[in-house]
């Protein structure tokens, strides 16, 4: 176990996913100055289950994912950086917020890769991709349909859960997945989900939103 600073969002962070973020809170631009001090350059980020992102007093979900940071830039009134989703992290217990929100957290296990999930991440690729494509028709999303995944297979699957259109409810049910195979089902029946939505007819006035293919209703 190990003491982390800690950025709760209104968004979730898969390994071997990128975000970028913009500080502009006292309280993040210090823990900034801290981390940035360290080698690696890291700091874990957890989905806010009610509350704001600014100013402090919000729930939050006890998993998360260490992100590494891999660039910096100085701007007019906030900070921009781009991190990358690591490892996976189980909070053990919150500390004080002051001057920053930390928590003790530990690691989570590594999920392993076995050739027998081969069917089974073909096919969850093959439908992510398929409801990109499907929902890029209503309205426009952060990852195209044919972005190229890394070819570690583990990799890979974090970053089908991190592309696929899903809300955060959903994505943080992904994340906690215990084994592979389990990410992989996830996926598949998160994303049958969302594409249902896509099968429904709309009258001119109901024509689908953004917000309608980002809610998720994962436990």
């Amino acid at each position: 176990m190990s003491i982390m600073p800690m950025f709760p969002l209104g968004s979730v962070l898969f390994p071997s996913m990128p975000t970028a973020l913009r500080i502009f809170e006292e309280r993040y631009i210090v823990m900034l100055s801290k981390v940035l001090g360290d080698e690696p350059s890291e700091f874990g980020i957890v989905l806010i289950e009610r509350g704001s992102e600014v100013g402090g007093g919000e729930q939050r979900f006890p998993i998360g994912t260490v992100a590494q940071i891999t660039q910096v830039e100085a701007s007019e009134g906030f900070i921009g950086l781009v991190a990358q989703g690591s490892r996976r992290i189980e909070i053990v217990e919150w500390l004080d917020d002051d001057p920053h929100p930390q928590a003790e957290v530990r690691d989570l296990p590594e999920l392993e890769w076995t050739e027998s999930l081969e069917p089974l991440r073909g096919q969850a690729e093959q439908l992510v991709r398929r409801t990109i494509a499907q929902a890029s028709e209503f309205v426009e999303q952060q990852w195209p349909a044919d972005i190229v995944l890394d070819d570690d297979p583990v990799a890979a699957a974090w970053q089908l859960a991190g592309i696929a259109p899903l809300g955060p409810l959903d994505q943080v049910s992904l994340l906690r997945s215990g084994s592979l195979e389990e990410l992989l089902r996830g996926i598949i029946d998160a994303t049958e989900g969302a594409a249902e939505m896509l099968t429904l007819r709309f009258d001119d006035d109901e024509f689908p939103s953004p917000d309608d293919f980002r809610t998720g209703t994962g436990e």
